[in-house]
């Protein structure tokens, strides 16, 4: 079984680590390459904690056999919850791949490739009952417009929902192809890139994407140590804003905090000014890279 090559993988590990007996977490291990090379940065009392919630990365992950690694097989929105349970209370750095992964892209039953066919699923864990057909099928029409339309960004989002709960009542929405050429008539602009949209705004919310990374980004600012590193590869700007904004103010909306004297309190200072992108060598080797955007924040003191 193949799995998506890691992205900014030098870059990312090399901006991570600051002290290699400390304590880290992946929270999406995925096909374990940025955990892999975690632990070959860290010394033997170093700890790695890596999430995933997808049962085949969770049986990839098994085969690596280190006793500094923890495995935990869970959305990482329970990140606080899990790291009390194992009694950690600070750690020195955390790494988060967001998105989808390739392996996941490339295997049709899964439902996220539009251009796989298949079922409409994109459950990143099988555990849970939100399909994109439940989606498709039940939700209002109100709903398909918000979710077209933020987590899409579709221009024509209430005419998609409109032929969305249009077409649905002649017959339920169950397969890709099916859902694609119900829809055809008013997909505008090039087809790949609409459909693209579409079928992200429907993965986000199958897996309760953004929920997910607020409660995970809160988590890590009260986890990490001060100077600790906060290290986001994301791939698509609603990620990237949610991670620019905890850099910024300490919280995903962006909403800057005072303390009494009026100052703007700081939570992280940005390692280098903007975003750090896959060089063209990479983006030529690895097309998931060409989308890929790194920012890494450095834990302040709370005053």
């Amino acid at each position: 079984m193949e799995f998506h090559q890691p992205v900014l993988l030098a870059e990312s590990i090399q901006q991570l680590i600051t002290n290699p007996e400390g304590v880290y977490v992946d929270v999406t291990f995925g096909g374990g390459g940025h955990s892999k090379k975690i632990l070959e940065k860290l010394g033997a009392k170093g700890r790695l904690y890596s999430f995933d919630k997808d049962a085949e990365a969770v049986a990839n992950a098994q085969k690596i056999g280190d006793d500094r690694l923890v495995l935990i097989q869970s959305d990482y929105r329970f990140l606080q919850e899990y790291m009390e349970y194992y009694r950690v209370t600070h750690i020195d750095g955390l790494l988060a791949d967001l998105g989808v992964s390739s392996h996941q892209l490339n295997v049709g039953e899964r439902g996220f490739a539009y251009r796989l066919g298949g079922d409409l699923d994109m459950r990143m864990d099988k555990r849970s009952q939100k399909t994109a057909a439940r989606i498709v099928n039940q939700y209002e029409k109100e709903d398909l417009v918000r979710i077209f339309s933020r987590y899409g960004e579709v221009r024509n989002a209430i005419q998609l929902a409109t032929v969305v709960v249009k077409e649905r009542s002649k017959r339920p929405f169950r397969e890709i192809d099916d859902f694609i050429s119900r829809i055809q008539p008013v997909i505008r602009g090039k087809a790949p890139k609409y459909l693209a949209q579409v079928f992200q705004a429907l993965r986000i919310e199958v897996n309760g994407e953004l929920e997910s990374i607020d409660k995970m980004l809160e988590a890590a600012k009260s986890l990490l140590l001060p100077e600790g590193r906060l290290v986001v590869i994301s791939y698509h700007s609603l990620e990237d804003r949610m991670v620019k904004n905890m850099i910024r103010s300490g919280n995903t909306k962006g909403i800057l905090e005072r303390d009494d004297f009026g100052r703007i309190k700081k939570y992280f200072t940005p390692l280098y000014k903007g975003v750090q992108t896959a060089t063209e060598e990479e983006t030529q080797q690895n097309s998931r890279a060409r989308s890929a955007k790194m920012r890494t924040g450095i834990r302040t003191e709370e005053k």
